[in-house]
């Protein structure tokens, strides 16, 4: 069975990242996007990142262009966008797909480990999350809607 920590993504600059470079951590998954009206959450999940990093926390951003065409930018341009109107300092990567035949393999790991309501793995919208405790395990998914700060006590649980 394949672990959260075999896979690999490339960062927003174009660098090969492992998973494995956060073993040990707790980690969320979201899918962002910049012209979406859930981009203001990048403020919570920065608050995030800033608040539990040195306790072992990680947000991990992966920027999809597949709902509504919210994510147009070059990689450059997502990096830009989220430096200046957020001052993210938590790792982001390339975009991908998280639906369908050409999704990124972490995502169809994730779905697959942690469905949504009635079993669906098919992501519904920009801002879906994925909870991942220090072992690598899919604890929780949680909803486009819901905002960084309503799942900080279930992050600080796996601290």
């Amino acid at each position: 069975m394949a672990s959260i920590y075999d896979f690999k993504a490339k960062t927003l600059q174009g660098e090969d990242r492992a998973l494995a470079d956060w073993r040990g951590k707790a980690l969320l998954f979201v899918n962002t996007a910049s012209k979406c009206g859930f981009t203001p959450q990048y403020e919570g999940l920065e608050k995030l990142q800033h608040d539990l990093s040195a306790r072992g926390f990680s947000v991990l951003g992966f920027p999809c262009n597949q709902f509504g065409h919210q994510e147009p930018g070059s990689e450059s341009d997502i990096g830009a966008f989220c430096q200046a109107n957020y001052g993210v300092s938590f790792p982001m990567f390339a975009k991908i797909d998280v639906n369908g035949e050409a999704a990124h393999p972490i995502y169809k790991f994730l779905k697959h480990e942690k469905p949504g309501i009635f079993g669906s793995e098919r992501i519904k919208w920009n801002f879906t999350k994925f909870l991942v405790d220090r072992a690598g395990k899919v604890v929780a998914r949680f909803a486009p809607a819901t905002k960084p700060e309503k799942i900080e006590s279930a992050i600080t649980a796996l601290l």
